[in-house]
C-alpha cells in the first residue's frame, strides 16, 4: 500500500464525518444563510477542527461568500476547500533546514512516537546523503536512550549518549563535539517532554539552548513538537503548553493510519500558525513523510472519486 492510500485509509473516518455532513448540508439547503452555516460550523466541530479553528474559517467563508457574490451551496464547498488548504499551507522555507547545517530539538510528551519519528527522520536524511548525528537527550524516560540507540544504528547515524539520568544539556554538549568533529549536517536531540514538571522542563530546554546559540551561533536551528493524532483535542492542548515553554517550528503529527481525528491537522496549524512538517501512517521508516496539503485535502474531500 502507497503513502496516499494508508492516508486516505487512516483519514476514512474523519472523511465520512465531513464529507456525509457536507453532503447532507448542500442537499439540504438551496441558499447560503445564517443557518447554513451553523450547520457547517458543526460539521468542522464533530469533525475535530476545533472551535477556535472553526471560527477563523467560518469567518473567512462568510467573507468569501459576501465579497464574491456566492448563492449556491456547492460553490460553497469549494470556496471551504480553498479556505482550508490556505489555512494549512507550510511555509515556505519548511524544509530548509535538510539541506543546511542544522540542530532539530524534538520535543513531546511520553507515547505520542517521539523517538521512532527521530529515528524515521533520519534514516530519511540518511538516504538524501546527509550526515546525521543523533543525541539521547531524554535522559530521564526508561528505555529512550536503548530505543534511539537501535534507530541510530539502523540509519547509520552517530549516536550520542551518556548514563541514564544525567545532565541532558551535558549529552548536548558533547554530540555538538562529536557533530564539529565528524563534519556532520544534521544533529537531532531527542529532548524530554515531561509537562508535569514544565518548570524543570523550561529550565532543561533554556540551557539547552544556551549551549546551542555558544557552540553553534550559525547553525539553523527546528524545535519539532511530536503529537499523536488519535488523542485529538488533547494534543491542542499539548500544543499549547509546549508554546509556553519553547516554540516549536514544526510538528510531527503520528499515528494518522488509526486516527478519526484528522481535522486535528487543520486545528494546529489554524490556531497556533505551526506548520505540520511531517505525518506518519504506519511503522515502517517510509510512513514518515513530508506534509503535503493538496495530499491531505485530497485524502479527505476526493478520495472516494479516485
Amino acid at each position: 500500500m502507497g503513502f496516499f492510500d494508508k492516508l486516505k485509509e487512516g483519514l476514512t473516518k474523519t472523511r465520512t464525518n465531513i464529507t456525509n455532513g457536507l453532503d447532507t448540508l448542500f442537499g439540504d439547503y438551496s441558499q447560503v444563510d445564517d443557518d447554513f452555516f451553523e450547520n457547517l460550523e458543526e460539521i468542522l466541530i464533530m469533525a475535530d477542527v476545533g472551535m477556535k479553528a472553526t471560527d477563523a474559517i467560518i469567518s473567512k467563508m462568510k467573507e468569501r461568500v459576501r465579497e464574491e457574490h456566492i448563492k449556491e451551496p456547492d460553490k460553497v464547498k469549494e470556496a471551504l476547500i480553498e479556505t482550508i488548504s490556505e489555512q494549512i499551507k507550510p511555509c515556505d522555507d519548511a524544509y530548509d533546514f535538510a539541506d543546511q547545517k542544522a540542530v532539530v530539538l524534538v520535543v513531546g510528551v511520553n507515547g505520542v512516537g517521539k523517538t521512532t519519528s527521530i529515528g524515521k527522520l533520519a534514516m530519511g536524511l540518511k538516504e538524501h546523503g546527509k550526515r546525521v548525528v543523533l543525541a539521547a537527550a531524554d535522559t530521564f524516560r526508561a528505555g529512550a536512550i536503548e530505543q534511539l540507540k537501535v534507530w541510530a544504528d539502523r540509519s547509520g547515524s552517530d549516536f550520542v549518549a551518556q548514563e541514564e539520568g544525567s545532565d541532558p544539556a551535558a549529552v548536548v554538549y558533547e554530540a555538538i563535539d562529536i557533530y564539529n568533529s565528524r563534519n556532520a549536517d544534521i544533529l537531532i536531540c531527542d529532548t524530554a517532554g515531561r509537562l508535569h514538571n514544565k518548570k524543570n522542563l523550561m529550565e532543561e530546554l533554556s540551557k539547552i539552548n544556551r549551549i546551542l546559540e555558544r557552540k553553534l551561533p550559525d547553525v539553523r536551528k527546528e524545535v519539532f513538537l511530536v503529537l499523536d493524532a488519535t488523542t485529538g483535542q488533547n494534543a491542542i492542548s499539548q500544543v499549547r503548553e509546549f508554546v509556553s515553554v519553547c516554540r516549536p517550528t514544526g510538528i510531527i503529527l503520528t499515528k494518522m493510519d488509526g486516527s478519526a481525528k484528522g481535522g486535528i491537522v487543520i486545528a494546529i496549524s489554524s490556531e497556533f500558525d505551526i506548520p505540520v512538517k511531517y505525518i506518519g501512517v504506519g511503522e515502517h521508516p517510509e510512513d514518515l513523510q513530508k506534509f503535503d496539503p493538496k495530499e491531505f485535502m485530497r485524502a479527505i474531500f476526493y478520495a472516494d472519486k479516485d
